[in-house]
């Protein structure tokens, strides 16, 4: 792609992104909603290939849907309460019909579906982006708007989510569609909680988008995308191998990594608000999310590739990829979890 274009493009989205970020008024978040979807649009179809082409109109026909939701139901809270201001949310017709349209754009069960299919037809650069940026700007009208949604809902899908993770990513072979059930459940554990605390909310979207763009880095550098490929990798760079395996063990949520934080703190927070079964399905459901991490684990450092395997074996020669990103993302998505009072007492 042209340095320009690209250039133009991640302008594009950084710009949408601090629209939302910045706006109280809901036009103007739809507006920000808007710029990011077309932005990412021309990234996620750039190699035209069949599969990229799909991926990129299943992506934009459903941000199209979940956008023209959020225009209808703001249009109809204005028209009810004569203002577009998102604190005065007191129709809860239109208040339902957001928390609907934004959980559709970030992939919260049960409006997931798009979410493993589009990330398997992308590149992994572009599927970073859309686990990770693509979810600031609605996450954070999520926020803005938490205290007027009803808690039950909420609960409901924080719980559908994880749980739906746990039972989708057992059966896949395609890292990919592994990290997007990963992004799911992830997407639970941050909404189950934003009633009670958002401060942990902000803290759980932190450190997800560490351990993602580590795993997603990770991935990019050793070329794997089928969990048969990463039996390979072991006599290329042992160690990758081995920061691989714990990243995926810190994104499952294992002590003393850094992706036991946020869980810890949410479960924590959980037990003192009074609900404590909320508490333990969302641990045994990160028990099931825990199982398929470790099948990915053993298959990269405890088994070796058979000499018929069908997928190709990487040559052995220097890598040209720049590798600081993934040095950085991987040493704070592994070594977090000591200094965790001091990132809850800056997040609070």
């Amino acid at each position: 792609m042209n340095p320009y274009v690209l250039a133009t493009l991640l302008s594009s989205l950084g710009l949408g992104t601090t629209l939302t970020f910045a706006s109280s008024h809901w036009l103007l978040a739809w507006m920000g909603l808007e710029v990011n979807t077309l932005a990412i649009v021309p990234l996620m179809a750039q190699h035209h290939h069949p599969r990229a082409v799909e991926a990129t109109t299943k992506y934009f026909l459903i941000q199209a849907t979940a956008a023209a939701v959020i225009l209808f139901a703001s249009t109809t809270n204005a028209w009810i309460t004569g203002e577009w201001n998102m604190t005065n949310m007191s129709d809860p017709v239109a208040t339902t019909m957001i928390l609907a349209a934004l959980s559709l754009k970030v992939g919260l069960a049960p409006m997931h579906f798009w979410m493993p299919e589009v990330l398997q037809g992308l590149d992994l650069l572009t599927g970073l982006i859309l686990s990770t940026w693509q979810k600031l700007a609605p996450f954070a009208l999520i926020i803005q708007t938490s205290q007027t949604f009803d808690p039950l809902l909420l609960t409901a899908l924080g719980l559908t989510s994880t749980l739906v993770d746990g039972w989708g990513g057992l059966n896949q072979t395609q890292l990919r569609k592994v990290l997007a059930y990963s992004s799911i459940a992830h997407m639970g554990w941050m909404v189950i909680i934003l009633q009670h605390a958002p401060h942990l909310t902000f803290l759980a979207l932190l450190m997800y988008i560490l351990m993602t763009s580590a795993a997603f880095l990770t991935l990019k550098l050793s070329y794997a995308t089928k969990v048969g490929t990463l039996a390979t990798t072991w006599s290329k760079s042992p160690l990758l191998t081995a920061t691989t395996a714990l990243v995926l063990l810190s994104l499952g949520g294992l002590p003393p990594l850094t992706g036991f934080m946020p869980k810890w703190l949410i479960l924590q927070e959980l037990a003192k608000q009074d609900l404590p079964l909320t508490a333990t399905v969302m641990a045994l459901a990160a028990l099931i999310s825990l199982y398929f991490y470790l099948r990915l684990c053993y298959a990269m450092t405890l088994t070796i590739s058979p000499n018929t395997a069908t997928s190709t074996t990487p040559w052995r020669t220097q890598t040209n990829q720049i590798s600081a990103p993934l040095a950085l993302s991987t040493v704070m998505a592994l070594g977090l979890l000591p200094i965790a009072p001091t990132i809850t007492t800056l997040v609070i």
